[in-house]
């Protein structure tokens, strides 16, 4: 469980997924930071755990009796969800139920020792059970409070049950994505939900260095059905300007071609691009038809969009008559851009993913030796790491509640009450 290799050390002697090495156990840049998560499946659990791979601590919170979905989705071995593995690292898992007086109690005395509550109750249900802003911000001013919903905190749709799915649908991503003569497709995966966990980090940070100035915290309101919209690119820009509607191309683009995927002759596939002129250049003398260089519409990515047919046929009948590993080198020869489809066998042997530390090992006391991916990014100094997977529902309750102070009598009250 090392931290992830900053770009900026030499190659190590041992491969970085599995060698453990001082820089372990040195502490990350988010130490000292304690983040509560109410929150469940995948936005706001993804924020967490981000935050929780830079040294963040976080406690998360699940009622007793309906842990996170999140634990039984997918495959499982021996019955423990893999899923949860990968999205319940770094965290204390303890239980509570939130709706009950002693429950309500214990998480304000959470709170008032936090820095971050995460939490994606629909609108209205923290309030319902007293631990409102108002509330949270009596026992701790300081706090940011995190408020992840597929519609956000008000307007029409606010208390409707939100999914990523219905970010997909509504932000534009599955009207533009599919073949042209084809429905609108969704994603095979958590796509909003990951942009959101991602974008909640990001403003979780902001809340904190704005902390820093003014002393108080503030609550983060993030939509899921917004993130999206900004990878999106200038859609709604371009239709607020020109009245212009994208619609689906398949894995063509309206604004570069060459740009698709090609069958090679061994039966496999690779994905083309060209985005700069002179990258397009180099693909059509690589496949020997130099003479479309010449065209007038050539010159610009738009006008050779115009033309992929012409353009597909002439990369697409050269990559047939190669295998894919003739076709990588020589693009990579031409310094052409191109890379193989990969499935996640390739990806997890891919060595240019070996090299940057992409996948890391650890020890799970459930399972073993896991793999997974590491930690998102590489930082010089201060790297951030798994210290471990997923752990058991409510595996850290008496720990973590005896260090907040509770006595054996109040835990077995709260257990009386059916809190815990």
């Amino acid at each position: 469980m090392t931290p992830r290799a900053p770009h900026t050390f030499e190659h190590p002697r041992e491969h970085p997924c599995e060698a453990e090495s001082p820089e372990a156990e040195s502490p990350g840049p988010l130490t000292g930071l304690r983040v509560l998560e109410l929150a469940t499946l995948f936005a706001g659990p993804i924020a967490a755990t981000l935050l929780g791979d830079f040294g963040a601590e976080v406690i998360k919170v699940e009622h007793p009796a309906k842990p996170d979905p999140s634990r039984g989705h997918g495959p499982s071995k021996n019955g423990v969800g893999l899923w949860w593995k990968m999205l319940g690292r770094n965290k204390r898992t303890i239980t509570l139920d939130l709706s009950r007086p002693g429950g309500r109690r214990t998480l304000l005395r959470l709170a008032a020792g936090a820095d971050v509550i995460v939490e994606n109750f629909r609108p209205g249900t923290l309030e319902k059970w007293g631990l409102g802003r108002p509330e949270l911000s009596a026992v701790n001013p300081r706090l940011v409070l995190a408020r992840v919903t597929g519609f956000g905190q008000f307007g029409p749709y606010a208390s409707r049950p939100g999914f990523g799915t219905l970010a997909e649908a509504m932000s534009g991503f599955a009207a533009i994505t599919g073949e042209p003569d084809g429905p609108p497709t969704l994603p095979p995966f958590g796509l909003a939900d990951s942009i959101a966990g991602l974008a909640t980090a990001y403003a979780v940070m902001t809340a904190l260095a704005a902390r820093e100035r003014t002393g108080e915290g503030q609550v983060v309101d993030m939509a899921i059905i917004e993130p999206i919209l900004t990878v999106l690119g200038p859609q709604p820009l371009w239709y607020d300007q020109l009245g212009h509607v994208q619609p689906r191309t398949g894995n063509r683009s309206r604004n570069n071609a060459p740009r698709n995927i090609y069958r090679t002759s061994d039966g496999t596939w690779v994905a083309v691009s060209a985005s700069a002129q002179s990258v397009a250049e180099r693909v059509m003398r690589l496949v020997g038809r130099p003479e479309l260089i010449e065209e007038p519409w050539f010159a610009t990515g738009a006008r050779r969009a115009a033309h992929a047919d012409v353009l597909d046929e002439a990369v697409g009948a050269w990559i047939a008559r190669h295998t894919r590993a003739e076709v990588l080198a020589a693009f990579e020869k031409a310094e052409a851009a191109v890379a193989p489809v990969q499935d996640v066998r390739d990806v997890m042997a891919d060595p240019q993913y070996q090299a940057l530390g992409t996948f890391t090992t650890l020890h799970d006391p459930e399972l073993g030796r896991l793999r997974m991916q590491n930690v998102l990014f590489r930082l010089s100094a201060t790297p951030g790491r798994i210290r471990w997977a997923g752990r058991p529902h409510g595996a850290d309750t008496e720990a973590v509640l005896t260090e907040l102070g509770l006595t054996p009598g109040e835990l077995a009250a709260l257990r009386a009450e059916g809190a815990l």
